[in-house]
């Protein structure tokens, strides 16, 4: 079956690094665009990335643009979400998800791994 799974996150310092990482198994990610979306405590789920399946194309939230980078190593069926210069307001579950396209028809979604940005 489809699954996906996050890790990388954990407890940072404004200003600092995570990598995030998304793992597919039951199926390849060549011919999935995949995205990144957050929801912090009381907020709605918001897209942060994504990345297409045709030719790489990757698309940023305003808030997140030229801090986050997202990538895919399809050899290794996983995609990644590089976060630098991190801010308090990044602070969420991060998920991942298929999809036939970017923002259209996400799916299979993985659990989340927690991102807190604190002193």
């Amino acid at each position: 079956q489809v699954q996906l799974v996050e890790s990388g996150g954990g407890l940072v310092q404004p200003g600092g690094s995570l990598s995030l990482s998304c793992a597919a198994s039951g199926f390849t990610l060549d011919y999935s665009a995949i995205g990144w979306f957050r929801q912090a405590p009381g907020k709605q789920r918001e897209g942060v990335s994504c990345i297409s399946s045709s030719d790489g194309t990757t698309s940023y939230a305003d808030s997140v643009k030229g801090r986050f980078t997202i990538s895919r190593d399809n050899a290794k069926n996983t995609v990644y979400l590089q976060m630098n210069n991190l801010k308090p307001e990044d602070t969420a579950v991060y998920y991942c998800a298929t999809a036939s396209a970017c923002y259209s028809d996400f799916g299979a979604w993985g659990q989340g791994t927690q991102v807190t940005v604190s002193s």
